[in-house]
C-alpha cells in the first residue's frame, strides 16, 4: 500500500524542483525527502524522478502519480471536512496568507463580522505577497489564500486547489503634478490614459517577482513598450511619495489607494480617509487590472471552519461592487 506522507513528498518535489526547497517546506531533512522518494519508487516499482544541473524532473511514471496524488490528496482533504462537520462544528482556528490590501479591502472586514456570525472561529493572518500565499497553502503553512492572478498562476483547473473570484480592480495611473498628463493648473482630464502615452518615462514599482510588476510589465509590453522601473518598492505609499517627490510615474491598484487623500479620484464604495500625499496627481487609465481570489486546498472547501469564512469573504466583495467583478 502507497504511504499518503510519500504522496505529499512527491507533490512538493514536484511543486519546488528540488528536494532541498522541498524538504524546506516540509520541515524535513533533505535526506529524509530522499529516503521518502526512494520508499515511493520501490512501492511503485519505477523511477519517478530524474535528476540535473537544475533540480529534478518528474519521469512519465512519475507525472502519472502525481496526477493520483493530486486527487488522493484533495479526497483526504474532503474527508477531513466531513469529519469535522460531523464531530462538534466551527471551532477552531484558520490560517490565512494574504497580501496588505486585500487584509484591509476584505480579510479584517470578514474577521469583523465572523465574530458575530461564527463566534467560535479564529482567524490568524499572515501577510504574504499574492504570489507567496499560494505556496504557503500548497506547502500546508496556511489554510487558505488570498491571491492575485499573474502570468504563471495556477489556473481554476489547478488539481491542487479550489479557487473562486473575489474581485478585480483597476490600475490607476499616479503622476507628478508638473506632468503634460497630469492636467496642470486645473482638474484631470475625465478621459483614460492610454498606457502607449507613457513610453520613455521613468517608473516606479514593485520587485520583480511581485505579481503586480508582473500585470503592469505585461501590459506595457501589450502597449508596445518594455517599462523602465528605475525604482521598487512593494509598498505603494512608499511608490506614491516617490511619485510626489518627482521621481517618476506609477500604477497602483484602486485599492491601494484609499488610505492616502490624492486628487483626482474617488475609490467606489469605500471611503478615502487618510494623510493627503503632495505633488501627485492622479488619472485613470484603459489599462490592466488586479484580480484577486480566495484559493484552499482542493477538497477542503466544504470544511467547517473554512466554509463561513469563504462566504464572508465574497460577502464583502460583493460589497465593493460584485464578485470577481472589476470595481470602478
Amino acid at each position: 500500500m502507497i504511504d499518503t506522507r510519500r504522496l505529499r513528498t512527491l507533490r512538493a518535489v514536484a511543486d519546488h524542483g528540488t528536494v532541498t526547497a522541498a524538504a524546506a517546506a516540509l520541515h524535513l531533512t533533505p535526506s529524509a525527502v530522499s529516503q521518502q522518494l526512494g520508499a515511493l519508487e520501490h512501492e511503485v516499482g519505477h523511477r519517478l524522478f530524474t535528476r540535473d544541473a537544475r533540480g529534478v524532473r518528474l519521469t512519465a511514471v512519475g507525472q502519472i502519480m502525481l496526477t493520483h496524488a493530486n486527487e488522493v490528496l484533495a479526497q483526504l482533504e474532503r474527508a477531513e471536512a466531513e469529519v469535522a462537520a460531523y464531530s462538534t462544528g466551527a471551532a477552531g482556528e484558520v490560517t490565512v496568507a494574504c497580501f496588505a490590501t486585500a487584509i484591509s479591502a476584505v480579510l479584517s472586514p470578514a474577521i469583523t463580522a465572523l465574530r458575530t456570525g461564527s463566534p467560535g472561529l479564529r482567524v490568524r493572518v499572515l501577510d504574504a505577497e499574492g504570489d507567496h500565499s499560494l505556496t504557503m497553502l500548497l506547502d500546508d503553512r496556511a489554510d487558505l489564500a488570498i491571491a492575485v492572478e499573474y502570468r504563471g498562476a495556477p489556473d481554476a483547473a489547478d488539481p491542487r486547489l479550489h479557487r473562486s473570484a473575489l474581485y478585480a480592480e483597476p490600475f490607476d495611473l499616479v503622476l507628478p503634478q508638473a506632468h503634460p498628463l497630469a492636467g496642470a493648473g486645473g482638474p484631470p482630464p475625465a478621459d483614460a490614459v492610454r498606457l502607449g502615452d507613457l513610453v520613455g518615462e521613468t517608473w516606479i514599482g514593485p520587485y520583480p517577482g511581485n505579481p503586480v510588476h508582473d500585470v503592469i510589465t505585461f501590459a506595457c509590453e501589450q502597449a508596445g513598450f518594455s517599462p523602465n522601473f528605475a525604482h521598487c518598492s512593494d509598498d505603494f505609499r512608499a511608490v506614491v511619495a516617490l511619485v510626489g517627490a518627482g521621481a517618476g510615474v506609477a500604477l497602483v491598484p484602486r485599492l491601494a489607494l484609499r488610505d492616502m487623500v490624492l486628487p483626482g479620484i474617488a475609490v467606489p464604495g469605500v471611503a478615502v480617509p487618510g494623510v493627503a500625499v503632495p505633488g501627485v496627481a492622479v488619472r485613470r487609465t484603459a489599462g490592466p487590472e488586479r484580480r484577486v481570489f480566495a484559493a484552499v486546498r482542493r477538497g477542503a472547501e466544504a470544511h467547517p471552519l473554512l466554509r463561513p469564512l469563504l462566504d464572508t469573504l465574497h460577502t464583502i466583495a460583493d460589497s465593493l461592487g460584485g464578485r470577481g467583478k472589476r470595481l470602478g
